[in-house]
């Protein structure tokens, strides 16, 4: 049964899902929001004449194991048979720095090596078009097939029989060999040469990229993991860092909400680039404050989407597909994001509060000036016009609309941050104008969103319910930590929303029913909470039951089930990894305690 106990490969310009038998069961290609060339993963099981994925088979096999080299996004699977046989499955995809510049073709390598016995393995490369929906054009040289598909030809290069991997028969693994799926271009040396020199060099720029993070002294590998994931969810050629790598993995069994996360999200650019300051990783962090401040200057008449496509595309049409019947059989797949025509106000305060950091961090290269103060200036406008107006809110909703406390929130910190950027600017008549504006929303959202009844602030403007997004109050720096009234919100939330170990985002009935799965971040932010508040004992003990939530390889997903501990919702997701991220760092002991 399909599971989500995969590994994540990728270089920052593809990314592929392996699992656990070494099978490669999802990569879009050429980029990540492209065709499924292997999509395996959103077929209930494999068929004898399936399509959309790349596998090689032991044959007898008895029991896998899987790894990561040590500090990299390579990942090692060793499969064992019955007699004896072990063979060796190395797979990533190249990424190194050459000729002055990075190196990250749309390339996945396979190294396959026998360890002992006398193995015999079936390769089965089965590539698809349309999201499983056709088969390639197949044509071949002395070492190499060809996959031609509309839109896109790849190139398998290889060392071993073309016949074995055509008609799929067992072959023994003598020593080892070499499948290299990219451009349809030659190679022009030994492919075993190429991929070990691949390799080390992909190793090596994986191990000088971790070396230069700045990571607490606890919880080192998760941080480590959780840093990488996110460097691989990044798109280098344009900056933008999507929601996660794949679409339709439902937030619960046969619920319907089944997504599709391969864009970019402004909502989660304040999160991403906090965790990212607080790694040191500036250049990543950097070209997505870039990628952010594009859009915000291109949008027209100032009017923010939601999400954007990873090439700053505005269009993003919502399509299900006939051709993948989905994850477990659980459809609908879905392409395309009907949420990039929705209305969020929280948008005007991400985008805002992410390019902040270009005014305040002396690392970068680009520094906030005046004219890039005056572009967020125009948002800040937006932002004040729209706080107290009905919207969609962080949630998504599509059936309803109100006034939602986080985009108001949101709206305010934008324009508390505008206020903030002018007096480091010296430009002290705008920063009283902006300070006055966030002080007249802050006024309104302390009579509207608070609950004089529930002794809470609550989800919605002259409302009753509560939502997760309201942990954030203190985050946000809307209340101080010790403000009776963020305390009596946090006490709230732990009676209403969380169960057992995990928070959920609401309780109340949506468009699909009543949630059934906690979203992992809510529990992330709710740790951010109590740590504020000083229950780092309490925050710590929880914080160590959610890292053993982890999957072997120490991803997480988007969703979980609060009973069985299963994974659910699009994977690996970039706001659960986030929350992993600035927890550790939040909780762990400094380093000049630990001697």
């Amino acid at each position: 049964m399909r599971n989500l106990d995969l590994g994540l490969i990728g270089n920052s310009a593809i990314a592929a899902l392996v699992d656990t038998q070494g099978e490669i069961v999802w990569a879009c290609l050429p980029r990540f929001d492209g065709d499924a060339t292997f999509c395996s993963l959103l077929q209930a099981e494999r068929q004898p004449d399936g399509l959309g994925f790349c596998a090689v088979e032991l044959v007898d096999q008895t029991f896998s194991e899987q790894h990561y080299l040590e500090n990299t996004a390579i990942l090692v699977t060793r499969l064992h048979d019955g007699h004896g046989g072990i063979i060796e499955i190395t797979d990533f995809a190249p990424r190194f720095r050459q000729f002055g510049r990075i190196f990250c073709p749309m390339m996945l390598v396979r190294c396959i090596r026998r360890l002992a016995g006398s193995p015999r393995v079936i390769y089965r490369v089965r590539p698809a078009h349309s999201y499983g929906g056709g088969r390639p054009q197949i044509t071949c040289g002395s070492h190499h097939i060809r996959y031609v598909s509309p839109g896109l030809a790849l190139r398998l290069t290889t060392d071993t029989s073309i016949t074995a991997i055509l008609e799929e028969y067992p072959v023994f693994l003598e020593n080892e060999c070499t499948l290299v799926l990219g451009p349809d271009e030659t190679i022009p040396e030994a492919v075993g040469v190429l991929s070990r020199r691949f390799c080390d060099e992909t190793a090596a720029y994986w191990r000088e990229w971790v070396r230069y993070l700045s990571i607490p002294f606890e919880w080192q590998d998760a941080v480590i993991r959780a840093a990488i994931a996110l460097k691989l969810n990044a798109y280098d050629d344009t900056g933008a860092i999507i929601a996660a790598v794949t679409s339709s993995i439902p937030e619960a069994a046969n619920s319907g909400r089944n997504w599709d996360y391969r864009y970019c999200w402004l909502r989660d650019g304040y999160f991403t680039v906090n965790a990212l300051n607080r790694l040191g990783a500036t250049r990543t962090m950097e070209r997505y404050m870039g990628f952010i401040v594009n859009l915000t200057a291109g949008a027209p008449d100032g009017v923010l989407q939601p999400c954007y496509g990873i090439s700053g595309a505005t269009r993003l049409e919502e399509h299900d597909l006939a051709s993948l019947p989905g994850y477990r059989g659980m459809g609908p797949v879905r392409i395309g994001n009907q949420a990039y025509l929705q209305v969020q106000h929280d948008v005007y305060g991400s985008a805002i509060m992410t390019a902040a950091h270009m005014f305040f961090d002396r690392r970068l290269t680009r520094c906030g000036d005046v004219m890039l103060f005056e572009r967020l200036e125009a948002l800040g406008e937006k932002a004040f016009l729209l706080y107290d107006l009905p919207d969609a809110g962080l949630w998504e909703l599509r059936g309803a609309s109100r006034v939602h406390t986080f985009s108001s929130l949101m709206c305010w910190a934008g324009c508390d941050r505008l206020a903030r950027i002018a007096a480091r600017l010296g430009l002290a008549p705008r920063a009283a104008y902006w300070a006055k504006r966030a002080g007249t929303m802050r006024e309104v959202i302390i009579a509207r969103a608070w609950n004089e009844k529930r002794t809470s602030f609550v989800a919605t403007f002259d409302g009753d319910s509560l939502d997760a997004s309201l942990l954030l109050l203190h985050e946000t720096g809307f209340l101080r930590a010790d403000d009776p009234r963020f305390a009596a919100t946090v006490a709230a939330i732990e009676k209403e929303l969380k169960h057992g170990d995990f928070v959920f985002r609401y309780a109340e009935a949506d468009d699909f029913g009543e949630p059934e799965n906690a979203f992992l971040v809510c529990t992330f932010w709710y740790l951010y909470a109590i740590a504020a508040q000083g229950r780092t004992g309490e925050a710590r003990a929880l914080f160590e039951r959610l890292l053993a939530c982890r999957n072997r390889h120490g991803l997480l997903a988007e969703h979980i089930d609060p009973h069985s501990g299963e994974q659910w919702g699009n994977f690996v997701q970039t706001y659960s990894m986030v929350g992993l991220i600035n927890t550790a760092i939040r909780l762990s002991i400094g380093w000049d305690e630990a001697f």
